[in-house]
């Protein structure tokens, strides 16, 4: 228990001190100093400063899939969830983007990468990589592909998939940015998000003029 404890201490100080120095600028005799060990005993845990940050990020991704989980979705592949969203009611859909919204807006570990991402993507090749796959590329291909399969089942009025990935995922984002920024404006992006799901809904379903 007490190694588990220690393991989860080191990822915790590790991220806030990422989060506020960026990725080159935390050393790992930083991170031992914020847990109060040695160097030495830190490397019992990990191998590197490499090692320490692949383990948040996994840990990132378990609660992602832990709440897709919940929510009924795969939440990675789009082909994979046109099924479960083709049947879903307006509510159950807006329900499942404000979950997945203020996942991404208030989860700790992601909320404090996406801190050290921006400190670090105009440095750090590999940090810059991350935050354009995780918040640019990966959203807007699964929303694309979930698209593509929606016009070619006839659900969704046929337009390009990719520019409606876009219309879609643009303000969901821009919401995000607004409260990393504004965090006393969360009531208001809530309902901006609702009202963004409804309005895209009208404008690109069939049958929902």
């Amino acid at each position: 228990m007490e190694k588990r404890e220690t393991k989860q201490i080191i990822l915790d100080e590790a991220l806030e001190l990422f989060s506020k120095n960026g990725y080159d600028g935390t050393t790992v005799a930083d991170i031992a100093d914020a847990v109060g060990i040695k160097a030495a005993s830190l490397y019992k845990h990990y191998q590197s400063k490499q090692d320490i940050f692949d383990s948040i990020l996994a840990r990132a991704a378990d609660g992602y899939d832990e709440l897709t989980k919940q929510l009924g979705v795969d939440g990675r592949t789009g082909e994979n969830d046109v099924p479960r969203y083709a049947g879903m009611e307006m509510e159950t859909l807006i329900q499942t983007g404000v979950s997945l919204f203020l996942f991404f807006l208030n989860d700790e570990t992601l909320r404090k990468l996406r801190r050290m991402y921006t400190i670090e993507q105009y440095k750090n090749p590999a940090a810059s990589k991350l935050f354009t796959n995780q918040y640019i590329n990966d959203p807007l291909a699964y929303q694309g592909a979930v698209f593509k399969a929606f016009m070619e089942q006839g659900i969704m009025k046929v337009f390009d998939s990719n520019i409606a990935a876009i219309h879609f995922y643009a303000p969901i984002y821009l919401m995000i940015c607004l409260c990393d920024n504004c965090p006393e404006r969360e009531p208001e992006a809530l309902e901006y998000i609702k009202g963004h799901i409804i309005q895209f809904g009208k404008l690109y379903m069939l049958g929902k003029d």
